[in-house]
C-alpha cells in the first residue's frame, strides 16, 4: 500500500477511537483498528502527535458534505435545498467539534508544541472555503428572487448556520433557521 494510502486508512480507523479516548487511545488500540501492527504506526506516523494531528486535519476536511451538497436537485425549492445543506453540514460540523475536542485532551502544554505545525489555521480556512462554494451553489437557481448576490447570501446562512447554539434554550431548528434566514424576524 502507498504511504499516502496507508496514513488515510489508519487515520480512518482511529477518527472513532479519537472521539471515544481523546489522547488516551493506546497504540495497541490504534493498530488493531486499522488492523496493522504498532511499528506500521510509527513508520507512517512521527508520533503520536503526528497522527492526533492528521486526524484533526481529516475531521475539517469537508469533502463528505460537499459530495451531500453536490447532489442536492436545484429542482428542490430553496428552502428543502437548504434544509439538505443544513443536515449535512451540521453533521460535518458535530464530526469536527468532537474530534477537535477530544484531541484537545491531554494536548502537549504550549512549549512542548511550539515546534509543531499547526494544522487547524489553513485547513480551516480552506474548509470554510469549500463550504461557501458549495452553499452558493444552491442560490444560484433562485439568484433573480434575492435581495443579495448569492455570495453575499451563502456566507451569511453559513454565518447563521454557524452561530446556531443546539444547547441554547429556545436554538432554532433548521425550519425555523431557514424560515428566519428567507423571511426574515419580523412579521410583515
Amino acid at each position: 500500500m502507498a504511504p499516502d494510502d496507508r496514513r488515510r486508512m489508519i487515520v480512518r480507523a482511529v477518527l472513532p477511537l479519537v472521539v471515544e479516548h481523546g489522547r488516551g487511545v493506546t497504540t495497541a488500540q490504534i493498530a488493531r483498528a486499522a488492523g496493522i501492527g504498532e511499528g506500521t504506526i510509527f513508520r507512517v506516523f512521527t508520533d503520536k502527535d503526528e497522527l492526533f494531528d492528521a486526524c484533526v486535519e481529516a475531521a475539517l476536511d469537508p469533502g463528505e458534505a460537499l459530495e451531500m451538497i453536490g447532489e442536492i436537485p436545484s429542482e428542490l425549492v430553496l428552502e428543502r435545498r437548504l434544509a439538505e445543506a443544513v443536515e449535512a453540514l451540521s453533521a460535518h460540523l458535530q464530526r469536527v467539534g468532537a474530534v477537535m475536542a477530544a484531541a484537545a485532551i491531554g494536548r502537549p502544554r504550549p512549549e512542548e508544541a511550539r515546534n509543531r505545525k499547526s494544522v487547524t489555521g489553513d485547513s480551516r480556512r480552506e474548509s470554510m472555503e469549500a463550504m461557501q462554494r458549495a452553499v452558493r451553489e444552491l442560490f444560484v437557481p433562485d439568484a433573480d428572487r434575492l435581495r443579495l448576490p448569492v455570495d453575499k447570501a451563502a456566507s451569511m446562512f453559513l454565518a447563521m448556520l454557524f452561530a446556531r447554539g443546539r444547547s441554547l434554550p429556545g436554538a432554532p431548528d433548521t425550519a425555523e433557521l431557514i424560515d428566519v434566514f428567507l423571511h426574515g424576524a419580523v412579521s410583515a
